[in-house]
């Protein structure tokens, strides 16, 4: 099966060396890279252009209407069988995620997504990791308490993103990633497997995470994400996230 994978930049020469560097490094070789760049004024186009003989890229480089914009021109030009969607500041685990994202979905054609666990590491010091996101099995139960799937630890099979009306709800400027995995998992009712495993580094601080202002717009939008599926918010609902993301801290790798 051939990958698909999609990164979105704006300004991202800092840190998207680890991001590809991290691709390269892959031992599963079928893979195309997307890149959609919001017109960068730093090197981030330059620096991608040296990877085009280690990589098959795709670049497209125009004005966009943020990110989760930028996420859906990628998951149109996608050409791959398996999708997946690595940020400018995250970086692969190891060496071996692809390879064993592939042999799961090779083994259950009825497989729609597969995900794992996710590391935040440091913004400067990346092999400094503080939180540590266990995803755990998946239950719609859990939903309720506020779990989730770590989003850039995700693969979809393409056929799930044909057939659904839309993938990113652009409406939404921080929690699109999540109302689009809700939507997934109680409306598509999609077939999902979890690799008890870490995927993904996440550098600290992202875009939900600038400041408390950018919080509570990102809670009010968690609860739009229930909304707009015609889903009954549960109670409680931000406090029990919260509480899952506190418990991020003191989780460490097996």
């Amino acid at each position: 099966m051939k990958f698909s994978i999609i990164t979105a930049t704006y300004n991202s020469a800092r840190t998207i060396t680890d991001t590809i560097d991290s691709l390269v490094m892959q031992k599963y070789p079928d893979l195309e890279y997307i890149v959609i760049d919001g017109v960068s004024k730093d090197e981030t186009l330059k620096t991608v252009s040296n990877y085009k003989d280690k990589l098959n890229i795709k670049v497209i480089s125009e004005p966009d209407k943020g990110l989760y914009d930028a996420m859906n021109k990628g998951v149109k030009l996608t050409t791959g069988d398996i999708v997946g969607i690595l940020n400018s500041d995250d970086f692969y685990y190891n060496s071996d995620i692809l390879v064993k994202v592939n042999n799961t979905f090779e083994s259950d054609p009825s497989i729609d997504a597969v995900y794992g666990d996710l590391v935040y590491v440091d913004n400067n010091t990346t092999q400094k990791q503080t939180r540590y996101w266990r995803a755990g099995e998946y239950e719609e139960k859990n939903l309720d308490w506020g779990w989730m799937i770590p989003h850039p630890t995700l693969f979809v099979r393409r056929r799930v993103y044909e057939k659904i009306d839309k993938v990113f709800d652009t409406t939404l400027s921080l929690a699109a990633d999540y109302e689009l995995i809700l939507r997934l998992l109680k409306i598509e009712k999609i077939k999902v497997h979890y690799i008890p495993e870490i995927f993904v580094n996440m550098r600290d601080g992202g875009t939900g995470a600038s400041s408390f202002k950018q919080r509570r717009k990102a809670w009010k939008e968690l609860h739009l994400a229930w909304k707009v599926n015609n889903l009954k918010l549960p109670k409680f609902f931000v406090t029990r996230r919260l509480m899952h993301k506190v418990g991020q801290f003191f989780v460490r790798p097996k």
